[in-house]
């Protein structure tokens, strides 16, 4: 098991460091997404807790 999950790792940090130099730009707006989605759940998870204090 514990080979499984380092082979899978490597498999996605080489497909990540593949698409990066193969397409910079999308690699981009993919980080840009993966971060504007981040931080829309934090705003939730905030707005739940202030509504909840008030």
């Amino acid at each position: 098991m514990k080979w499984t999950k380092k082979i899978l790792f490597v498999l996605v940090v080489g497909f990540c460091l593949f698409y990066l130099v193969q397409q910079p730009e999308g690699a981009a707006e993919a980080v840009r997404t993966v971060f504007g989605a981040l931080v829309r759940a934090f705003q939730a998870i905030v707005t739940f807790f202030t509504t909840l204090a008030a």
